[in-house]
């Protein structure tokens, strides 16, 4: 008969270590063991920070229909708006660094809140990383029809002629749209009254209604009012001209070094794995490549926004947060909590 393998003493050692290392393998939290591999297993949530309807809603929507069927799970947009975006913002902030809470990041967002909050409830660095760009689209400088101007020009020689006399909407202190207009502002070296709305709606209401003289908007929701001759384009705010409005200037033909565009990206929280970034970038690089997410895109006038690393982007929304720091900096805005 064998003799029986406790009967050997470096016999039962090998087994007590072998039975450590079995059990120490077991107490590793599962996604560390397979390396993430299983990811995504369920649903993934999209959060964008501002209402339905919008073209950052609409465009998190078309990468949700193309992201679902490239991963093979539900990607589902959860609009969390308020605050200028910083409620929405925060969740994703304080959200388990898993990959199943994604970002939908904007210029408002992560490159111009925050130089205009002096306490902000997230940190775009610390709770952060990006991962990858994804539509980017252009804004228009249009006048109420009334107003006896028809260029950039034409604007920055009366507002120059009478300063502080015209006037400019936006959605709100410290929007978008308010911000846009503070930098054609500096450049230009002129004067104009900001006359603040509840929302950008509110604003172009007013703009039709000869409340305001101009106001910035994107391309795809001043199209209409431009056709019917409500209003009048100026120039774009991007450096190339816009298929969808044939003859319209870039404002910087007329004012060198003017360059604006609205954009959104995607971010997750910090400490997500490193195998699930790899995994979204692939993915975005495949979706963002498709010729019907590129139509789709168009619809709202927009264009993906390639980035090709995630350090690229990375580069890209701290330049672009320098500069907006320096527009609120010369401005003087503030926007209270």
């Amino acid at each position: 008969m064998p003799p029986e393998i406790n009967s050997n003493p470096h016999r039962r050692q090998w087994i007590a270590s072998a039975m450590s290392l079995v059990v120490g393998l077991c107490a590793i939290p599962g996604r560390a063991l397979a390396g993430d591999s299983k990811w995504p297993a369920h649903s993934i949530r999209l959060v964008v920070p501002f209402s339905a309807g919008a073209f950052t809603d609409i465009a998190s929507r078309v990468l949700a229909e193309f992201a679902s069927r490239d991963l093979g799970q539900a990607v589902v947009v959860d609009n969390r708006a308020g605050a200028a975006g910083l409620i929405g913002t925060q969740i994703v902030a304080k959200a388990p660094a898993d990959g199943y809470t994604l970002l939908i990041g904007t210029i408002s967002t992560l490159s111009m809140n925050p130089g205009l909050y002096k306490k902000l409830p997230y940190d775009v660095e610390r709770d952060f990383v990006p991962v990858a760009g994804l539509a980017i689209g252009q804004l228009v400088l249009v006048a109420r029809a009334s107003l006896k101007v028809r260029t950039v020009g034409e604007l920055i020689a009366l507002a120059k002629a009478s300063p502080g006399k015209l006037t400019y909407g936006s959605g709100g202190s410290g929007t978008t749209s308010h911000l846009y207009a503070e930098w054609f502002k500096s450049l230009a070296g002129i004067q104009m009254l900001h006359v603040p709305f509840k929302s950008q709606t509110q604003a172009i209401q007013g703009l039709l209604g000869d409340q305001v003289d101009v106001l910035f908007d994107t391309v795809p929701t001043a199209k209409p009012h431009i056709q019917s001759g409500k209003v009048i384009p100026l120039g774009l705010g991007s450096l190339k001209r816009s298929p969808e409005l044939a003859g319209v200037l870039t404002i910087a033909e007329a004012l060198p070094g003017f360059d604006i565009d609205t954009w959104a990206v995607l971010y997750a929280p910090r400490g997500t794995p490193p195998e699930v970034l790899d995994r979204l970038g692939a993915m975005m690089r495949r979706v963002l490549a498709q010729a019907p997410l590129k139509e789709k895109l168009a619809q709202i006038g927009m264009e993906p926004l390639i980035m090709n690393t995630p350090a690229e982007l990375d580069r890209f929304v701290q330049a672009q947060t320098k500069r907006w720091t320096r527009v609120i900096e010369q401005a003087g805005i503030t926007v209270e909590q």
